[in-house]
């Protein structure tokens, strides 16, 4: 077995830190929070603590093994190394297709926000989108990097921007508004549909939260990728939570939460009712910075997702070779190919369609990766000796039972999406595609070698 091109170690500890923040900070919380918050009430805010929690110490388990098993590098493949190669077909595939998805999705959010203002075509901006960012992939891992380190900040400066505000305006630190809490409980109470819509919005609001395993990928092409998962999984991971939280509660504090309607951005329902101008406008720059940094980092890890596949012989074995700037060039391009047909189907076919479908598939892969990714901690835990697990420098809390709680967790939204009509067709349409991996593994994979060994070092 030969060894795959090594990919560069171009990465600054600044790219990674900014691509953990951004990996789960996008339109989902500027936007997408207002689905949750009008169907819940302001005890929306235990359901991101919640869904918070779940993440935290899946990215816990998930820092375990990138420290235990150096070398490795790709998400998924930590389940292939402990669990075997048909949980790394799987789980690489199912992976692939989630951010694959989320490539076109973005595209195609970010041409709807530019057509207000530039009198074009939405086909033909997303598809400007599409190639420039693929264009800055392709130049270098450093590139991406620094666009991803610029959108994040933005992204990070906008929100504890927000937070300074509406917290002040809360607390009665602006002129003619005393101190204020009474939106958490004036409007129908502070959980007006019962304790079940809490559980309940835990599975609608989780998915808002995936996109920190990106850390791991990244900072294996970085200078020192031990050491950058070992800052940066977990504690970088409170931070953002901390964002979402935050966020989340003085917007149902400051607004009358009755009043939100799903689709319309909550975060500018905020300021326009503490009378900050121009908030509409400056709110749609930072919800697209959000939807570019999106698409930059979708780009980013389907080419790495195909990288590792192809090495492992589960995708071509032509997706593993790199420029002269050491960047999986045909991986790249293969993986933005979706998004231009995506594209395509959106605009004849808006609200049916192949492309609506992948859309409400795709959510729920990350709930079974990070169930994966749990028990492959176990596994590997319970495998190693005494003196190994002492030497480990970053361990999952609390083990077993929290690595068991995160699992368990992660299964029981499974099962509330199951319950729940709106979701459950994304809970079935996911199931069958991992029920269509395995069938295929098994009739075309099973027993055969990886054709490279991929390198990361």
């Amino acid at each position: 077995m030969s060894e795959a091109p090594r990919l560069s170690h171009s990465l600054l500890s600044r790219h990674v830190a900014m691509i953990s923040l951004g990996g789960i900070i996008g339109a989902g919380l500027f936007v997408g929070s207002s689905a949750a918050i009008a169907s819940i009430g302001p005890a929306v805010i235990l359901c991101y603590i919640l869904a918070g929690v779940l993440i935290l110490l899946s990215m816990r388990m998930l820092s375990e093994l990138a420290v235990g098993l150096p070398g490795i590098g790709f998400f998924t493949d930590y389940a292939r190394k402990v669990l075997g190669h048909s949980f790394g077909f799987v789980g690489g595939w199912l992976y692939w297709y989630f951010w694959m998805v989320v490539v076109a999705v973005e595209a195609i959010a970010g041409a709807a926000i530019i057509a207000q203002w530039v009198p074009l075509p939405s086909w033909l901006i997303g598809l400007g989108l599409l190639v420039s960012l693929t264009g800055v992939n392709l130049m270098s891992a450093r590139s991406y990097g620094e666009f991803e380190f610029w959108f994040s900040s933005i992204k990070v400066a906008a929100i504890i921007a927000f937070i300074l505000v509406t917290g002040s305006y809360v607390l009665g630190l602006m002129p003619g508004h005393g101190m204020d809490f009474s939106g958490l409980t004036a409007h129908g109470g502070f959980a007006p549909h019962g304790a079940l819509s809490v559980l309940a919005g835990v599975a609608t609001v989780i998915f808002s939260l995936t996109g920190a395993e990106i850390t791991t990928v990244a900072a294996a092409e970085s200078k020192e990728p031990v050491k950058a998962i070992a800052s940066l999984s977990t504690t970088l991971t409170v931070r953002v939570v901390l964002f979402y939280v935050l966020s989340i509660f003085f917007v149902v504090t400051v607004v009358n939460w009755t009043t939100i309607k799903s689709g319309e951005s909550p975060f500018i329902a905020a300021l326009a009712q503490i009378g900050i101008p121009g908030v509409a406008l400056a709110m749609n720059i930072i919800v697209l910075t959000a939807v570019l940094s999106c698409l930059n980092s979708g780009i980013y890890v389907t080419s790495r997702a195909l990288f590792a596949l192809a090495a492992q012989g589960d995708a071509p074995e032509a997706l593993i070779a790199l420029n002269k700037r050491k960047v999986p060039a045909r991986a790249i391009i293969a993986g933005t190919v979706f998004a231009y047909g995506a594209m395509l189907t959106s605009i004849f076919l808006p609200a049916t369609g192949l492309f609506t479908w992948l859309v409400n598939a795709s959510g729920t892969a990350m709930l079974f990766l990070y169930a994966m990714i749990g028990i492959a901690q176990v596994r590997y835990r319970y495998s190693l000796s005494p003196e190994a697990e002492a030497r480990l420098p970053i361990k999952m809390w609390l083990f077993p039972g929290l690595s068991y709680f995160a699992i368990l967790g992660m299964l029981a939204v499974l099962v509330a999406m199951g319950m729940i009509a709106d979701l459950r067709s994304q809970l079935t349409t996911t199931g069958l595609f991992i029920v269509f991996l395995v069938a295929f593994y098994f009739l075309f994979r099973r027993g055969r070698y990886p054709v490279a060994e991929a390198s990361r070092a």
